[in-house]
Order: C-alpha cells, then structure tokens, then sequence
C-alpha cells in the first residue's frame, strides 16, 4: 500500500535527490505547476541568455555573430545537448524546425527508402498533428500511398509487407499509456517496414533508448519536458546507418552540404544536417540551449524512479480521498505501461480545472473530459502532489466549479 500521509511526503521531499535541481528553475510563488508535459517552466539563466543575445551578439556584433558567437552549429550543439536524453549518438540528433514539420520530414524519407510499399500505419488518437501529417503526406505522394489506422493493441499485427513505414506516439498525449519501443520496433522491422517514434511526451521525462531499441527516425518537441520555451524548436533523430541514403523532401539551403556555396543544385549534407530546411531561429534555438542546462548531471533512471512515485502517490489519493465524485482514471496503473502524466475524465473537467488554475494548481484539459496532470520530476514535490489534491477535493466538495465563469472555454485549453 502506497504512504499517502502529508508527513511521509514531507520526508520524501527531505531525501530526495533531485530536490536541489528545482532551484534551476524560475517558478512562480504559490504556484503548484503540473503542465510541463505541455510547456515547461523557464529553467534559470535563459532570460539572462537571450538578453545577452540582444544586446551583444545581435545589437552590437550584428551578422558577425554567425561566425563569432557560433549561430550557424545551434542545431547541431542542442542537438548533441538533447542525444543523451534519448539515447543517441550526438551526430544522429538535430534541432530543426517544429514536431510537426519533422514528422513530415521522418516519414517522407521513410517512405523514400521503402519503395513499392504504400501503407503508412499508425493508431486512431495519436497525437492529431501526427495523423494530420501523415494524412498531408499521403495525400501530396499519391493516390497509391495511404494512411491505416489500427488500435494501439492490434498494431504489431497489422504490420505488412505493404507497409512502408509505422509511426507511433512513445508516450500517449492524453492517458500516458507508453509503448515498448524495442518491441513494437522489432515488429516493424521483422515485416520490413521502417519505425519513427514521435518523443514528445517522453523526452526528458522518460528514459529514451534509441540505440537499443534499433529505431530508425525519432522526432520531438523542445518545449515541454525539455524547457525550451513557448514554441521552442523541435528536433529529430536518424539512425547513424540511415545518416547517407536517407533524404527528406524539404531540400532547404541549411540542409546543403555547402549552403554558402550558392550553387543552384541541391546536393543533401553527408551528415544529420541533412535533415535542416532554412535559417536558424537563433532567439528561440539560443534560448533553449541555455534551457537544456537544467539536464546537466541529471541521471535519467533517477528521473523515471520520482516520475513513477509521484504518480503513484496521486493515483493512489485520488482513489482514497475523491472515490465519491466518479472521477476515472485513464492512465495505466503497470510502470512499464505509463509516461509521466496522469489523466482522469469527469464529465465537468474543464470546468474543475479552471477552478484549479485559479487556486494555483496548473494543469490542463484535453477534449472531451480529461483533465491532465503533469508530474515533471525536476521540480515537482511530493507535498506538491499531496497538496493538489487536497485542493482538487475542496473544489469537488464546495462545487466550487459550477461556477459559471469556469465554464467559459477559452481558445487554449
């Protein structure tokens, strides 16, 4: 049974090892933040960064800075910061462009290296801007190529020879049910497809191994686990054995193998710099170089250990503390199955979590009744988690959430 009291989690967080890393974060007073799967909070030292970006390297050195302050290997440099969190080689992982772009961009050159094979198979639910560029893609490929959905249980199964490529989500964005990436890899790979895994719930959360688990294209986002800011670039991985065949259809001047030579002939980078499309945006690539040194020294198992204790300890009182409000928990109770958020459906849930932010437990709501809570062991406490709840039942008791200004959905949910 799971120690539920306020002073068993008082001494959690006495002995736990990474509660100095919560002073590498610069996180609002009276503020208990559990939506740092969907934008993480600023680490410390990135506004100083991007002052000093303004001031100095754009203001006074202007397009010196290319060369003197080094802009032109951002992408490369946060790549190589971001390879240890998902096991990979430093030269297999660039920043680049959005999640979104590099899915198109991972699976085009999988379906370039598959040819006679016209399936692209992922699962209903996945994240919709995976399935609506994969829905893109087939479409601009042709009327031959099409996109298959199947259930996330019956995917290795639906694996054909007519498969050209298989892209899933590591870590579900609303019940935080989390595949076996070596596994689902193998299955690919058995039936001659090519796998890429979007990252975007797992990175920095959740121990990544790329290498072991043989995929061949990863992509993910930098502002959530990751801290990079609001719309912070994103970045993708190609296996060091794809680095010279695969070839990405946005033939971008940043992605040439000498872009300052100005030829009219694209000719694709010999390493991953083939996977760029245009310029840097050096404020934004700056900023989350600066970001990514809240990682520094963090052991990543050490991590996954608080992560899976701190959503025990939630899941475990909401069941004993709010079993009356019919509150259902959708996110899988075995470790080896859940990422590093908790989502629990309630038919007001959008309501009742506007009445949370406005008592200072930021999480967030995904449609059409989920109410999600991010548990981002870096900064988060086990007396955060004890004292969340305590506040989610006195709104669920007060009905403090029929409040009719709470059920006024903004744009942004």
């Amino acid at each position: 049974m799971i120690p539920t009291s306020l002073d068993w989690c008082q001494k959690q967080d006495s002995t736990d090892p990474l509660r100095e890393i919560r002073d590498r974060f610069d996180l609002p007073g009276g503020v208990i933040y559990m939506d740092g799967n969907s934008l993480g909070p600023s680490p410390r030292g990135v506004a100083e960064r991007l002052a000093h970006v303004v001031a100095e390297e754009w203001r006074t050195d202007l397009i010196k800075s290319w060369n003197t302050a080094d802009w032109i290997n951002l992408p490369s440099r946060v790549g190589a910061q971001i390879a240890p969190l998902i096991g990979a080689g430093p030269d297999e992982v660039i920043m680049a462009d959005s999640t979104s772009v590099n899915i198109f961009k991972a699976a085009a050159a999988a379906c370039r290296m598959n040819p006679g094979r016209t399936e692209i198979l992922s699962e209903p639910g996945n994240f919709p801007t995976d399935l609506y560029m994969l829905q893109g893609l087939a479409d601009f490929l042709g009327p031959e190529y099409h996109l298959r959905t199947v259930e996330r249980t019956e995917i290795k199964d639906a694996i054909s020879d007519k498969t050209a490529v298989v892209l899933l989500t590591h870590v579900h964005y609303v019940t935080a049910d989390m595949f076996d990436m070596a596994d689902i890899t193998e299955a690919a790979h058995a039936k001659g497809a090519l796998m890429v895994w979007d990252l975007s719930h797992s990175t920095g959360a959740v121990p990544v191994d790329l290498g072991r688990a043989n995929a061949d294209f990863a992509v993910g986002c930098g502002y959530k686990y990751l801290n990079g800011g609001p719309g912070a670039p994103a970045f993708i991985y190609v296996a060091r054995r794809h680095l010279e065949t695969a070839r990405q259809p946005l033939s971008g001047w940043f992605g040439h193998q000498s872009p300052f030579d100005f030829k009219d002939e694209f000719e694709p980078a010999s390493d991953i710099r083939r996977m760029l499309v245009g310029t840097t945006s050096v404020l934004a690539a700056s900023a989350f170089e600066s970001a990514l040194k809240a990682f520094e020294g963090v052991d990543m198992r050490v991590v996954r250990q608080k992560s899976l204790a701190l959503t025990d300890l939630f899941i475990a009182l909401v069941r004993e503390r709010l079993s009356e409000f019919n509150l259902g928990i959708v996110t899988p109770e075995k470790h080896s199955n859940r990422g590093s958020h908790v989502s629990l459906s309630f038919a007001e849930g959008y309501a009742v979590m506007q009445a949370l932010i406005d008592r200072g437990v930021i999480g967030d709501f995904r449609a059409p009744n989920y109410m999600r809570f991010g548990f981002t062991p870096l900064y988060l406490g086990f007396e955060d988690v004890y004292r969340a709840v305590e506040i989610l039942e006195d709104i669920l008791r007060t009905d403090a959430w029929k409040d009719s200004r709470y059920k006024a959905k903004s744009s942004v949910t």
